[in-house]
């Protein structure tokens, strides 16, 4: 295989809690299927994996078209209103077209006055994700579930690299929502994602993650025993614009594509030094910066050195890998990958850390190929295109670009702003349209925990509350309706409906 080569590569010096790891012959047991399709092969990438392509793009599509298909289907609704037999032409329209009826509630009024539009889309569009959330869990399309062989042997890598555990934070920005499965190729389950706006997670928060990782690994050795001399890697996700940099950038950092890494580095630095300082050097963490190009799915790893330092100006990019390698065999091409990840180094990581990268580079190839097959090389949306909002904790059936915007937060006064920039995009996308903001409410809890489903089900509460005073405006005119939603994240389960702004209760109150 390709990687026995790097055993002789030159000596490296160590970090204190880094210990050198060397390539074995499982390391990329994915360039075997590399090109060994037949749809795309005359153009693709060597490294490609296009049965993956393929079955992904059919995801994609399935679920695009749950949220594409509303909106032609409510302008036919629209002229059923005045038929004597209206209400049951609707529902059978909706459970023929959408796969799920309308509410009887939002339907029997349209005699009386001017059918609840509004209502309708929002309704649907909550329809649709609750499809989406139960095929996601019930069947898991994406074979990125924690039990799956892939998740499994994903793991497996990352322990070889030196890393027991997998943090990556990427912007919140729809146009990142699919990073993980589909940018990064990486089995969802063998990672933990949290989104924040301008990538710029919570560091407290953060920290208690590690801590409870670490304690994990002290009683229960998982995912490894705290013998081990691996670590955890916290990643941060920025992004810009190829095509459109001074306004299609991150809105967080004002399309600033330096702003934005430097502050998701800083903010990297300030989580390793937290935990350095409350728990010594010997509990230090690993350090990866990662920009993507959301117009090309291409991206930009920010190269560490063996001391977890970063350069901001140094780094590889996919798309230059892509190009020097799309003329090479599989095996040529992804020893070639190593070599030029290998040789970015100008003060030498760990070779654990070298091959983590590589992995990571030669999985965004297909991504890459994925674009040009589907889009041409660049995608038609180079700007926001969200369906709905997430709100709170959790929506870990998210991973499709453009689907959602998210806005992680506890309380809407600690998120507001990233709520705001939300709420903005969706006056963009929707209002403008006199269509409403779909705002779904999530929170995860623990089912081992005595009452946690009754207090997810009431920060669900308060959030929803909150939004209404913050954006009354809007939830007065019907132009923003709420879904609320709970999910026990020790379960295999989709997420349960709780409350909605749609309900008859809720509107009847009003």
């Amino acid at each position: 295989m390709v990687y026995r080569y790097s055993a002789k590569v030159r000596e490296r010096s160590i970090g204190p809690t880094a210990p050198r790891k060397r390539f074995n012959d499982q390391d990329l047991a994915q360039s075997e299927s590399i090109g060994s399709y037949s749809n795309y092969s005359n153009k693709a990438h060597p490294l490609t994996n296009i049965n993956d392509n393929n079955h992904l793009k059919t995801y994609e599509e399935d679920v695009k078209n749950l949220f594409d298909n509303i909106v032609p289907f409510l302008k036919k609704v629209s002229t059923l209103q005045l038929e004597e037999d209206f209400v049951d032409q609707a529902k059978k329209l909706s459970l023929k077209e959408l796969g799920f009826e309308l509410p009887n509630h939002l339907l029997e009024k349209a005699w009386v006055s001017s059918l609840d539009m509004r209502g309708l889309f929002a309704w649907c569009v909550f329809q649709s994700q609750q499809k989406l959330s139960s095929r996601f869990f019930n069947e898991d399309p994406l074979n990125g579930a924690s039990d799956k062989s892939e998740t499994k042997s994903f793991q497996d890598f990352l322990s070889d690299c030196g890393f027991h555990l997998l943090d990556v934070t990427p912007c919140s920005d729809g146009r990142l929502a699919h990073t993980i499965a589909y940018v990064l190729r990486i089995p969802f389950g063998s990672v933990r994602r949290r989104s924040h706006a301008g990538a710029l997670f919570d560091i407290e928060k953060t920290v208690n993650r590690w801590v409870k990782t670490e304690h994990n690994r002290h009683r229960e050795n998982k995912p490894n025993s705290v013998n081990e001399p691996t670590r955890y890697l916290k990643v941060v996700i920025y992004h810009f614009s190829s095509l459109d940099p001074s306004h299609q950038g991150c809105a967080a950092h004002g399309s600033d594509d330096s702003l934005a890494a430097s502050s998701g580095l800083k903010r990297l630095q300030d989580f390793r030094e937290a935990v350095e300082n409350s728990f010594c050097c010997g509990a230090s963490v690993d350090l990866l910066l990662i920009g993507l190009d959301t117009d090309t799915d291409a991206i930009r790893i920010h190269m560490p050195s063996a001391d977890n330092e970063t350069l901001l100006k140094n780094w590889v990019c996919a798309m230059d890998v892509y190009e020097k390698t799309k003329d090479l065999s599989p095996d040529e091409a992804m020893k070639k990958v190593f070599e030029i990840v290998d040789q970015s180094n100008k003060s030498s990581s760990d070779d654990g850390m070298i091959r983590f990268i590589s992995r990571i580079i030669s999985n965004n190839i297909s991504q890459i190929d994925y674009v040009k097959q589907l889009h041409n090389g660049k995608y038609p949306d180079a700007g926001h295109a969200e369906h709905f909002i997430g709100v709170g904790i959790g929506f870990k059936e998210v991973h499709l670009r453009n689907l959602t915007y998210f806005a992680h937060l506890d309380t809407v006064e600690q998120g507001a702003p990233d709520l705001d920039v939300g709420v903005k995009i969706f006056k963009g996308l929707n209002v403008s349209r006199d269509l409403p903001i779909p705002v779904v409410i999530r929170f995860d809890y623990s089912g081992k925990v005595p009452g946690a489903r009754d207090r997810a089900i009431s920060d669900c509460l308060r959030v929803n509350k909150a939004i209404s005073v913050r954006y009354n405006d809007l939830v007065v005119d019907g132009l923003l309706h709420t879904l609320l939603t709970v999910r026990d994240r020790d379960k295999k389960a989709p997420a349960e409906v709780v409350g909605s702004s749609l309900d008859v209760s809720i509107k009847e109150e009003h």
